[in-house]
C-alpha cells in the first residue's frame, strides 16, 4: 500500500511518551501512530476499556474488601 506523510504538532512531552512507547512496542513513531489509528477505528481499543469495565463491575466487591482490610491494618498498633 502507498504511505501518505502527515504532520502534526503535539507539546514535547507528548513526543517523548510516544517515541518511548514505539521504542518499547518495536515499532517506528509513524508505524505507531498508525497502529493507534488502526485500532481505534476498528474499535480495538473500545472493546478493551468495556472488557476491563465488565471486570470492575464483577469483581468489584473484592477490591472493596481489599481495600476495606488494608484500612483496617493501617490502624493497628503494636502492642
Amino acid at each position: 500500500m502507498a504511505k501518505t506523510q502527515l504532520g502534526a504538532r503535539v507539546d514535547s512531552e507528548i513526543k517523548r511518551l510516544a517515541e518511548a512507547r514505539a521504542r518499547d512496542r518495536g515499532l517506528s513513531l509513524g508505524d505507531y501512530i498508525a497502529v493507534l489509528v488502526q485500532e481505534d477505528t476498528e474499535g480495538l481499543r473500545q472493546r478493551g476499556l468495556d472488557a476491563a469495565e465488565r471486570f470492575l463491575s464483577e469483581h468489584q466487591d473484592v477490591f472493596d474488601e481489599a481495600e476495606d482490610a488494608d484500612r483496617r491494618t493501617r490502624g493497628t498498633h503494636a502492642a
